[in-house]
């Protein structure tokens, strides 16, 4: 999508007290003058040469990267010629030392001007990226619990909605570790001639095996009344005659016979809510008598794609350019445990647009592109439309802060439970921003999945900061070190090609060894050593 994607709207609720909005109430601030987006382009291209005698030619190459827009462009500006006693942000007095982390809400001066900026107008703020997030994930978790019965062969990557008690003992009867020999009492032993016990066999109904005698028996199978032991093949020998049975060591009651309940007894809590459904967990169920799992239904998404600038295939030519989230966005959606219901291309048709949205029985409504203000930015007026609650409107986060999260209307179809909509921003890094901070969490509530445990790693390289949000940048891990990875505009994807995750940068930028959180990818890509773009 163009710059218009990295426009802030108006007053997006902060905290709990107030997280939620009716979208009805919002009016959007017209686009801010075009000699005036030239001008401020052109004050934070001398802003970004004046940073680059401070920073590395890679931070520099960020900073390029992030001035895509009048807001990001005077930020800068902001940041490098603020003097003390002019208006900035609440407490931050030019962002000195680690001034500006976490925590902090972004201020808007109006659409096109600037952060922390003397002369703006309206007081925008939009939602920190943790809160935003935690948000998000509150939102899934609040939603009723929902159980349906799955067959195995259909419940891998769900989760549990229950418990899962065994239905039977495990083993369901004492059996044969080994293939070998039954025997009872002490030997030697006279061994049963013609019998032998197989696996599947009920040995229950074969006579008992008196003190003295040993007959063959194979694994798995039950063990006969009154046996006291198996001897292994190849721990036994049979002797002139092939009538006695002598063991060539000692026999230990009970050796190689698994007994009945060994694993678990009937009722036993075999695995807990919230599991995830492996092959080793159809497995299991599968051996205590499951033919099907309570499973928490995986949440319905629809991906709306929006932009009549887009093509489904083919190369890019005469203005055009080729779809990249709609092929990407189905497959992702479904490692994060959901179903998508359908990926539909609209344009960008406002009428269309609210149709699809009514008329959507999905949990989950996710839209790329249009979050903005500009002509064709249709997802405010729709939702308004729609009589959706806007709960985020703009996350201070960077790439991807025009990003939306709304409580759509209740839909007979969707059985009266609450559905959403996330706007992920049209350019595609952005729209990746917008997922991970918006719709994971959501659906990983919604699915029934718990958190994966956070975790930080250091930074080989300096990393370049927003002065006011967050940064999420691509990087691989090298060494037990996070590098971050080129390519990391807006609108690129060949950093988070190569990526294993995205590292959190707080505002401000990071020095070397400083410790990042790091969202990890559902997948690895790493290029191998050396082959990173870095």
């Amino acid at each position: 999508m163009t710059g218009n994607d990295h426009r802030n709207r108006a007053d997006a609720g902060h905290g709990e007290g107030a997280e939620a909005r009716d979208v009805r109430g919002d009016s959007a601030a017209p686009d801010a003058p075009e000699d005036a987006h030239d001008a401020a382009r052109s004050v934070a291209h001398e802003a970004a040469q004046d940073v680059a005698e401070d920073v590395t030619r890679d931070a520099a190459q960020d900073v390029s990267q992030d001035i895509d827009g009048v807001a990001d462009a005077l930020a800068l500006v902001g940041r490098n010629a603020r003097q003390p006693g002019q208006p900035g942000r609440p407490g931050q007095q030019g962002l000195p030392g680690d001034a500006g982390r976490t925590g902090h809400t972004v201020q808007e001066q109006g659409h096109g001007a600037a952060r922390g900026v003397p002369g703006g107008s309206g007081g925008h703020q939009a939602t920190p990226w943790p809160d935003a997030r935690a948000l998000a994930a509150r939102l899934g978790r609040s939603a009723p619990p929902r159980t349906r019965r799955t067959a195995l062969d259909e419940a891998l990557g769900q989760v549990l909605a229950e418990p899962l008690p065994a239905l039977c003992d495990l083993p369901s009867f004492d059996t044969s570790a080994m293939d070998g020999w039954a025997v009872a009492g002490p030997g030697p032993w006279t061994v049963r001639e013609g019998d032998s016990v197989l696996a599947g066999q009920d040995a229950g109904r074969a006579p008992a095996l008196p003190d003295g005698s040993a007959v063959r028996i194979a694994t798995g199978a039950r063990i006969p009344h009154d046996a006291t032991a198996v001897i292994r093949s190849e721990h036994a020998r049979i002797g002139p005659g092939k009538r006695q049975l002598h063991a060539l060591r000692p026999v230990v009651p009970g050796q190689d016979i698994r007994p009945r309940g060994q694993e678990c007894r009937i009722g036993d809590q075999l695995l807990s809510a919230g599991v995830a459904v492996t092959p080793a967990v159809v497995g299991l169920a599968a051996a205590a008598g499951y033919d099907a799992l309570p499973l928490v239904p995986r949440p319905r998404v629809e991906v709306l794609v929006l932009g009549d600038e887009l093509l489904s295939s083919g190369l890019p030519h005469d203005g055009l350019i080729r779809d990249a989230l709609g092929p990407m966005l189905g497959p992702w959606l479904r490692t994060l445990g959901a179903e998508v219901t359908a990926a539909r291309r609209l344009g960008d048709d406002a009428e269309a647009l609210h149709k699809a949205v009514t008329g959507s029985a999905a949990d989950l409504v996710l839209t790329t592109g249009g979050t903005a203000a500009g002509p064709v930015d249709h997802v405010h007026p729709v939702l308004r439309k729609a009589g959706a609650e806007l709960l985020v409107d703009s996350v201070a986060v960077r790439p991807g802060h025009p990003m939306l999260l709304a409580r759509l209307a209740a839909s007979g179809d969707a059985g009266g439970r609450a559905r959403y909509l996330v706007g992920l921003p049209g350019n595609p890094l952005a729209a990746v921003s917008g997922l991970l901070t918006l719709a994971e969490p959501l659906l990983r509530g919604l699915a029934g999945r718990p958190a994966s445990l956070p975790y930080s790693a250091p930074v080989r390289d300096a990393v370049h900061g927003h002065p006011y949000d967050t940064r999420l940048v691509p990087v691989v891990h090298r060494d037990d070190r996070l590098v971050p990875l080129h390519y990391n505009g807006p609108a690129m994807l060949r950093g988070i090609a190569g990526a294993d995750g995205l590292a959190v940068v707080r505002p401000g930028g990071a020095r070397p060894g400083d410790m990042l959180e790091v969202l990890d990818l559902p997948w690895t890509a790493g290029t191998g050593e050396g082959g990173c773009f870095t």
